[in-house]
C-alpha cells in the first residue's frame, strides 16, 4: 500500500514537474495563441512522461538484473564458505583424533 502510494506521487511529482518545464517553454513564445500554448503543452507533457516512463522501466528493468547478478554472487561465496568450513572442521577433528590417539599410546 504504502509503495502504491509513493509511485502514485511520484507520477504526479513527475506529472507537475512536466507541466512546468512545457509552462515555461510556451512563456518563451508570447506569439503563440492559447491554443497553440495549451496543444504545445499537452504534447509536451506526453512526451516527457514517455520519457520518464521508458526511464523509470530501463532502471526497474537493470535493478532486478543486479539484483539476480548479486544473489547468485552470494549464493556462490556462502557455498564456497561452507565448503571451507567443513574442511576446516574435519581437519581439526582429524587433528584431534590423531593428537588423542598420540596422547593414549604415550601413556601406556
Amino acid at each position: 500500500m504504502a509503495d502504491e502510494a509513493e509511485g502514485y506521487l511520484l507520477a504526479h511529482a513527475h506529472l507537475d514537474q512536466a507541466r512546468g518545464e512545457a509552462e515555461d517553454l510556451c512563456a518563451l513564445m508570447p506569439w503563440l495563441t492559447t491554443a497553440q500554448a495549451e496543444e504545445i503543452t499537452g504534447h509536451y507533457v506526453r512526451r516527457r512522461l514517455d520519457v520518464t516512463r521508458r526511464l523509470l522501466l530501463s532502471t526497474a528493468c537493470r535493478a532486478d538484473e543486479l539484483r539476480q547478478e548479486y544473489e547468485a554472487r552470494y549464493r556462490a561465496l556462502r557455498s564456497a564458505l561452507l565448503r571451507r568450513h567443513a574442511a576446516v572442521a574435519c581437519a581439526v577433528l582429524a587433528g584431534a583424533a590423531g593428537a588423542g590417539a598420540l596422547a593414549c599410546l604415550l601413556t601406556r
